[in-house]
């Protein structure tokens, strides 16, 4: 019994150390201008089938670890505060975890360039940028759903299979990591790729790198320890 009770202890401060980043990396959503009101959520897998995630209809700037929630995959609450329950955009993260063995992190949000790209449905699919062309590759635009539905999982499901950043048409940007930190990342580089792709658009059009130094690029992945999938990395 009282391993057991060590145990829980254990998992219980590693659970508030996960809470304590996911609450950091809310607030710089919001601080980028990259969730308004109560958009966006994140989620992060703590074990298998348990998932720690943000609470629906709340402004991301408002995020304290009590309003984070621990879930399971039928959507059970495992541990919150009363009243807590979870975003109905769970169903998209739940997907990416159930269709990538990898993915330890899963963060969906409106970046205002990138989701310009994504109303505009226009992928971000031009290797023209060094650092994007090694961490991401292209990034697709996933085809409409109705958002709380089974429709955006769906939509998403085909391209999980070779990239980790995404643009949700009409909606906004999802990416997944090997955790927390890892898909806030990705988000990031997505976003500034997103804005450098406008500015080389209104300069008359960005110049791709050639073939040979584009697959130099990529076989550099493992140098710089890049995690998760990438279209052009086999």
């Amino acid at each position: 019994a009282l391993r057991i009770k060590n145990y829980e202890l254990e998992e219980f401060f590693m659970y508030e150390d996960i809470k304590e980043v996911m609450v950091d990396i809310c607030h710089k959503m919001w601080q980028k201008g990259w969730v308004a009101a109560n958009d966006g959520n994140l989620t992060v897998k703590v074990d298998e089938g348990k998932y720690l995630a943000t609470q629906t209809g709340v402004s991301k700037c408002f995020i304290t670890p009590d309003k984070i929630g621990l879930i399971d995959d039928d959507f059970n609450i495992l541990d919150a505060v009363e009243g807590w329950k979870p975003s109905s955009e769970v169903k998209m993260h739940l997907r990416c975890y159930h269709e990538r063995p990898d993915v330890g992190a899963v963060l969906h949000a409106h970046p205002p360039v990138a989701t310009g790209f994504a109303v505009a449905n226009i992928a971000l699919d031009e290797y023209s940028m060094i650092e994007t062309v090694i961490g991401l590759g292209s990034i697709p635009v996933t085809p409409y759903g109705t958002p709380s539905t089974y429709e955006v999982p769906d939509a998403i499901t085909p391209y999980l299979k070779e990239h980790d950043a995404m643009l949700l048409q009409n909606h906004g940007a999802l990416t997944v990591g090997p955790d927390a930190i890892g898909a806030y990342y990705k988000m990031e580089t997505l976003e500034l790729f997103a804005q450098i792709s406008l500015n080389a658009k209104l300069l008359g059009g960005a110049q791709e790198i050639s073939r040979e130094n584009i697959d130099r690029l990529i076989g550099m992945r493992p140098k710089y320890g890049c995690t998760g999938k990438h279209p052009g990395y086999k």
